[in-house]
């Protein structure tokens, strides 16, 4: 039965004028496609493998959560009732864990005053750029080819973003502190650079220690914050990382974004924010950055959910604040992953064959990622071709630059959602499909 009354009908044209944006039709189209051929193999989705997840074991991090807060934060029973099942802290009821890990795993020492414990890293983003960003004169910065995530959380709060040309091993810091002088040049005022250093999405590069000292030595001279994103650092191939830029970071000058989403599970929607730096009132009094996004988070989320704190908490207790050592076996199977993608990339397609053809792609050290390069537009008419006829889905790379400003041929290949056996014959499905395009 329909309902014969007049409809209200909004004009796109009153809409905030990000839905308008191809950006944001990004997901969307991935997905469009996806859902089409559902037996195509995707190297699309930068998913932890679903396969390492212990669903048994949820139960036993809460119980290590309950007994934490009954027998070392000395809580009641209701205390413990409230604890679990009211709304909460609105900056989070798991600092103290997270920086106990945070010391652990990457040499970070936070005081868990300065923690906020988010709904997934996406809204420490929103948070914090909804706070940094006053003025319609500032600027974000960020890598090129860069995360849709932060551009489109850019984007719908209408902040203008302009990219930073990566070098062969990620972010350049000689690049930014042009791009810097230039902004300013022209009357803007750079206010933060976003960056990923350990094995970034898309490219899956790594940044060198010098550099991220230097890029620390630019934010210094340049009075720039850096917001580094850090999901994928402990999947390397030595199973030891660099050094963070947070661990190096002696001036406050970074924010630091973490998420348990590829270290523990996705589902749970849990990060985080490191804001330390100090802020100045006008009467003179000072608090923490964390504080001020405090303020903006209990007006959008009101806090992160209770129990997916708790199942978070329980994991950190379960595994002595120790997530590089518990994901050893998530990453020793990414690099298998990555060992068979490279080794059957490398059969099918020999080096002459491949240089011939203009075809080349990049040797991560870890992560999720690499990026194929084609001599042919890498567009969404291809990826459809390339679902329809071959069975395989990829990531167009021109998704992660600035709209006709890079990546047309290029694609990216996410390895981690996929067995070793899938990843086989992905790669000849791929092969197959670049055979009939460019050999």
């Amino acid at each position: 039965m329909t309902d014969a009354s007049p409809t209200t009908v909004l004009s796109a044209e009153r809409l905030h004028g990000s839905l308008g944006d191809p950006l944001m039709e990004v997901m969307n189209f991935l997905n469009e496609v996806t859902s089409r051929y559902p037996d195509a193999i995707s190297f699309g989705p930068g998913r932890p493998y679903e396969g390492l997840f212990e669903v048994d074991r949820i139960g036993d991090y809460l119980d290590a959560y309950r007994r934490y807060l009954a027998e070392e934060a000395g809580h009641t029973p209701d205390e413990i009732r409230t604890l679990l099942f009211q709304y909460g802290r609105t900056n989070g009821q798991i600092h103290e864990l997270v920086a106990r890990a945070l010391r652990n795993d990457e040499g970070i020492e936070a005081d868990p005053r300065s923690l906020v414990v988010t709904v997934g890293c996406q809204e420490g983003m929103f948070l914090v750029l909804r706070a940094l960003f006053a003025d319609p004169a500032d600027v974000l910065l960020v890598s090129s080819p860069c995360y849709v995530g932060i551009t489109g959380a850019a984007r719908l709060l209408d902040i203008e973003t302009v990219h930073v040309p990566e070098g062969e091993r990620g972010a350049d810091p000689d690049a930014l502190r042009e791009t810097v002088a230039a902004l300013r040049a022209a009357g803007k005022r750079p206010r933060a650079f976003y960056v990923v250093p350990d094995f970034s999405n898309p490219t899956g590069s790594c940044l060198p220690t010098a550099d991220r000292r230097r890029l620390l030595e630019v934010a210094e001279e340049a009075d720039l914050l850096l917001l580094e994103d850090n999901p994928y650092g402990f999947f390397t191939r030595t199973g030891t990382g660099l050094p963070t830029l947070k661990a190096l970071d002696t001036r406050r000058r970074v924010i630091y974004l973490g998420s348990f989403a590829k270290t523990c599970f996705p589902g749970a929607r849990v990060g985080y924010v490191i804001a330390d730096q100090h802020v100045q009132a006008a009467d003179g009094g000072r608090t923490l950055l964390a504080d001020e996004l405090s303020k903006i988070k209990g007006m959008v989320t009101v806090n992160t959910p209770a129990l997916s704190q708790a199942v978070i908490g329980g994991m950190l207790l379960t595994h002595d604040f120790r997530l590089r050592e518990a994901n050893k076996p998530a990453a020793d199977f990414y690099q298998e992953n990555l060992a068979v993608l490279l080794d059957r990339l490398d059969t099918l397609l020999p080096r002459e064959r491949r240089e011939a053809a203009g075809i080349s792609w990049n040797v991560p050290e870890g992560g999720f990622f690499l990026t194929l390069a084609l001599p042919v537009a890498a567009d969404n008419d291809l990826l459809e071709a390339s679902a329809r006829e071959h069975g395989v889905i990829w990531t167009p790379m021109n998704y992660f630059y600035p709209p006709g400003d890079g990546g047309r041929h290029q694609i990216r290949l996410s390895l981690s959602y996929l067995t070793p056996e899938q990843i086989a014959e992905g790669a000849r499905r791929l092969v197959e499909l670049l055979e009939r395009s460019c050999l």
